[in-house]
């Protein structure tokens, strides 16, 4: 279902008739690692919020005001993220998103203590939603937390709704992205009653030999993965190798197509993953940016990117991002400030991203929003539901939220 605020907003801008060279402007700070580490995900992204942003435009903006998109690259080195938004910030931007975990780790404190917008949707820290002590930061639809919390679901109901005795093993680069969820798998296995086993992998997480010789030893039920990139690659050499069972094993979301054709798509048949946007280019949204962008040739990228889920996903942070932005100016006016759009982001009610995610609400006090996700599987070709929707385990999900952000907010003082 296609909520009407931003596609309807594509008609009703363009009766503004306000796209002039004298429009105001709102810039959005794109401080991404576009050189290291996240190369793999980071140019789908950009490409998707600049295409959009030049859609919005050819209709007049966010009531009225032009869409600017600065981007810098900061090569997922937290000093670097640090000077890139202090560098924005005397640019007049008041909206920032790093899409790394370790660099919003470094850059929140700045943020909030400036009283600007961090957003981090499906990265960074998951305490982040408690929008009583996160209260400039917005990691709006699941956070890693979540997902984990979803993974464990998944599985609780492929075992018949017992989970106790159940082993799984937890893989993952050993790092800040890889321990993040951590904290809620602890929890989870001491509520259930499975047995959990971790096996961090140092960086860069391409040799895997070690690690996987170790999960054969521990003969899981099920195996959840937190690999990047070329790690799946590492990884699905390794599981061959060692017999597990390909549909056995769960990936975090930052798992795409380009991942399967390294690995071979008939290689990789039964792997799953948790799932934050759905795939594909059938939504209206996209076929709006085909029509008006691509086919005109006045996209921001190769249009072959279009079929990438990290597209997706760039579409749909960048929607919500847009659409909070969009209620600040509507209700609050101009000029535009931090607080008004801190008020604009709050106002998001029953809001699903063009259809692109699970609907979110996100509120003074809960910065998420909702926090749904599903299962996907790899069946030779595509990837095919296995799961509806779901947010599970809220209450101890918000348990370790109250804690961890308590934690944050005595340290901070």
């Amino acid at each position: 279902m296609i909520k009407k605020p931003l596609l309807g907003l594509l008609a009703t801008l363009a009766l503004a008739g306000t796209a002039t060279t004298a429009q105001a402007q709102v810039k959005f700070g794109i401080c991404y690692d576009l050189s290291k580490a996240y190369t793999f995900v980071t140019p789908q992204v950009a490409q998707a919020a600049k295409d959009y942003a030049d859609l919005l435009n050819m209709k007049g903006g966010l009531e009225g005001q032009k869409i600017v998109i600065v981007v810098q690259d900061h090569g997922n080195e937290p000093q670097r993220g640090i000077e890139c938004y202090e560098k924005l910030k005397r640019e007049g931007v008041m909206v920032f998103d790093t899409l790394s975990t370790p660099v919003s780790r470094a850059v929140l404190p700045r943020v909030m203590a400036d009283q600007n917008i961090l957003l981090q949707s499906f990265v960074g820290r998951g305490d982040a939603v408690d929008g009583d002590v996160f209260k400039w930061v917005f990691p709006i639809g699941p956070t890693y937390w979540g997902q984990m919390a979803n993974n464990v679901q998944f599985i609780k109901n492929k075992s018949n709704g017992n989970l106790k005795g159940v082993k799984v093993g937890f893989i993952y680069p050993d790092y800040a992205f890889g321990q993040e969820p951590i904290p809620i798998l602890k929890t989870l296995a001491a509520k259930e009653g499975f047995d959990l086993q971790l096996f961090p992998n140092p960086l860069p997480g391409r040799d895997q030999a070690a690690v996987w010789t170790q999960i054969r030893r521990y003969n899981p039920d099920w195996v959840i993965t937190w690999n990047l990139s070329a790690m799946h690659v590492a990884a699905a050499r390794e599981m061959k190798r060692n017999g597990v069972a390909m549909d056995k094993v769960i990936s975090v979301n930052w798992f795409n197509e380009v991942d399967i054709a390294n690995i071979g798509a008939e290689e990789a048949k039964g792997l799953k993953r948790g799932t934050n946007v759905s795939g594909g280019t059938d939504h209206p949204l996209i076929q709006q940016i085909i029509k008006e962008l691509y086919e005109k040739g006045k996209g921001n990228g190769d249009r072959k990117t279009l079929n990438d889920i990290y597209y997706n996903t760039g579409l749909a942070m960048y929607s919500t991002a847009f659409e909070g932005v969009r209620l600040a100016i509507k209700n609050g006016g101009m000029p535009l400030t931090p607080a008004k759009i801190k008020a604009g982001l709050e106002s998001l009610r029953n809001f699903d991203a063009n259809g692109l995610i699970a609907p979110v609400t996100v509120t003074a006090k809960d910065h998420g929003g909702g926090g749904k996700t599903r299962i996907d599987m790899w069946d030779g070709k595509k990837w095919v539901p296995q799961s509806d929707w779901i947010s599970a385990y809220g209450d101890v999900v918000d348990q370790v939220v109250k804690e961890q952000s308590a934690e944050f907010a005595k340290a901070a003082k």
